[in-house]
């Protein structure tokens, strides 16, 4: 039942279905002052409804290509995984990278200079092995990139507050057809902000929702890949605690794929929730000095505080 995730109240969602409005296209077509009446509400209340209707409805119309969400509890490596991607877009094409540049938008002030410069350092270690090992091969490739070069390549924009962060997600459109190279734009978190003292919900979710239409909008646009990281909480439901997204269902299923970070004892697992092309399947993986490695890879772990 479309109407039973809008967020709204439940003594609202209720008069909804009492009425027989049950559906985004049973609603689509009243006037605020129709849908009051027969509610018996407030001009200002069924004016809400309907434009959270409006933006819900249009969230599942749209293509959602190269969208993920990342979600989970803080210390699971949520940033040191945002970093090892703004990274990892710069592997050259030559050795099967995508040879590009990153955006990295940080709401929580998570992001550290130096330990991007540490995972970059060690990704040119391991792509001059690997030429090494296409030499072997008799093909010819070659690392001409040093660890500064690779944090230049990342567009880094610091947000302090909720309308910095509607400013800028809404600047990005310009500032990528200005700079063509970039291929991913991370979002670390987007939910941060808004969480803060925000009590008008009705107005958080609108808003938070006209921002992953436009980085959906992106991701179709200029064909890069937009990672979004979501904080997460645990809930107890039926007896037992349980990982949930912050936000609600609404935010957490607006992208293509949806990934869990979560701990499995004291092992980081990275469990892929959605997809519309991979089964659901899970895969531990290890911070380390380095950056994100498998977990059978002998590295030498950091701990997160």
């Amino acid at each position: 039942m479309e109407v039973g995730r809008l967020p709204i109240s439940a003594s609202l969602r209720g008069k909804l279905i009492s009425a027989g409005y049950t559906t985004f296209a049973s609603l689509s077509s009243l006037s605020p002052s129709d849908l009051a009446r027969d509610l018996k509400i407030p001009e200002s209340e069924a004016l809400e409804i309907l434009k959270a209707a409006s933006l819900d409805c249009g969230l599942d119309k749209l293509d959602k290509s190269n969208v993920i969400v990342n979600g989970g509890l803080p210390g699971i490596g949520k940033t040191q995984m945002g970093i090892q991607l703004a990274v990892n877009v710069q592997i050259p094409v030559d050795l099967g990278g995508l040879g590009g540049k990153a955006v990295y938008v940080d709401t929580e002030g998570s992001f550290m200079v130096e330990r991007a410069l540490q995972i970059a350092k060690a990704s040119i270690v391991e792509m001059s092995n690997y030429t090494e090992l296409l030499k072997k091969k008799n093909r010819v490739c070659q690392v001409d990139i040093q660890p500064t070069d690779i944090l230049d390549n990342i567009f880094y924009f610091r947000i302090c507050t909720y309308t910095e962060q509607i400013a800028l997600i809404n600047y990005l459109d310009k500032f990528i057809l200005e700079h063509k190279d970039v291929k991913i734009v991370i979002v670390d978190s987007v939910t941060f902000h808004f969480r803060q003292d925000f009590e008008d919900l009705a107005l958080r979710t609108r808003l938070l929702g006209g921002m992953a239409l436009k980085l959906m909008n992106l991701a179709k646009k200029y064909n890069l890949a937009v990672v979004i990281f979501n904080q997460a909480t645990t809930k107890y439901v039926e007896g037992s605690f349980q990982l949930s997204l912050a936000l609600g269902d609404s935010w957490s299923h607006c992208c293509t794929n949806r990934v869990i970070l979560h701990w499995n004892g004291d092992e980081r697992n990275a469990y892929l929730d959605k997809s519309p092309s991979l089964r659901s399947a899970s895969a531990p993986f290890s911070v380390t000095s380095e950056g994100i490695r498998n977990s059978a890879s002998n590295h030498k772990r950091i701990k997160l505080m």
